[in-house]
């Protein structure tokens, strides 16, 4: 199953795994381009898919996601927490019941979930799960507090799991790609920041490192390198200065 499927990181994952012949969960809010992208699937690869279109930003909506799985049979052996979204601006001035909402999405929803989901992964001894972080969860994030904080949580609460599964048959990966070519940037309202100038990376190139990482049983998956150089900078550089940093790259 994989949530926020309908587009960027999301589609291009569902792809990689049916192209591997796993049968899909397809879960996102926009029905219409959902059931556009099952139909894909199924034609192209031949496989069986299925699409839930849920909300999982608001409170309850991971519930309601676990009871349409159980109502249609459908058990999960591999989950990917791919939903998300960010926001750009000083924390004082943006709406706090959106930054809640976010919260909900890239967290609660998030471990409730892998909760709800993994149990029978661990009877059968088999499964996966593959988190979708962000390099945002490296250091603090002046101008997207919540989000960053947020993806910082993912990172930790993946890589816990991890160790702690280990010898059940169950891998867990964080997958932390850098600034791609999504839907994210406009949403999020960074497009003109000097984050997303230049380089970045495609949700395909990010997907397939992901998809191979968690198949190597990687328990941390940074995409491309220039990602896993500034990962290690701010592990050498004072706090003070990565702040600094990354307050110039979200400012607009």
């Amino acid at each position: 199953m994989i949530t926020g499927a309908s587009s960027g990181i999301g589609r291009a994952l569902a792809h990689l795994f049916a192209r591997d012949g796993y049968s899909l969960v397809l879960a996102a809010r926009h029905a219409s381009t959902l059931e556009t992208l099952r139909a894909e699937l199924v034609a192209t690869y031949r496989t069986t898919a299925h699409s839930v279109s849920v909300d999982l930003a608001t409170e309850g909506g991971a519930d309601l996601l676990h009871a349409q799985l159980l109502h249609e049979r459908l058990s999960v052996d591999v989950l990917v927490n791919n939903a998300g979204f960010g926001m750009q601006g000083a924390f004082v001035n943006l709406p706090f019941d959106r930054q809640l909402q976010m919260m909900t999405l890239n967290m609660t929803s998030v471990v409730a979930l892998t909760r709800l989901l993994l149990p029978p992964m661990v009877q059968r001894g088999r499964g996966g799960i593959l988190n979708v972080g962000s390099t945002a969860g490296f250091q603090p994030g002046p101008f997207m507090a919540v989000y960053y904080a947020t993806k910082a949580f993912v990172v930790s609460f993946s890589e816990a799991i991890s160790d702690e599964l280990k010898g059940t048959g169950v891998v867990v990966s964080c997958l932390a790609p850098g600034p791609t070519s999504t839907g994210f940037a406009a949403e999020a309202g960074v497009t003109h920041a000097r984050l997303f100038q230049g380089e970045v990376m495609t949700a395909d190139e990010v997907a397939r490192i992901g998809y191979e990482g968690w198949k190597h049983g990687r328990s941390l998956v940074i995409a491309g390198a220039r990602n896993r150089r500034r990962y290690l900078l701010t592990k050498i550089m004072p706090r003070s200065i990565v702040r600094r940093a990354v307050r110039g790259m979200n400012s607009t």
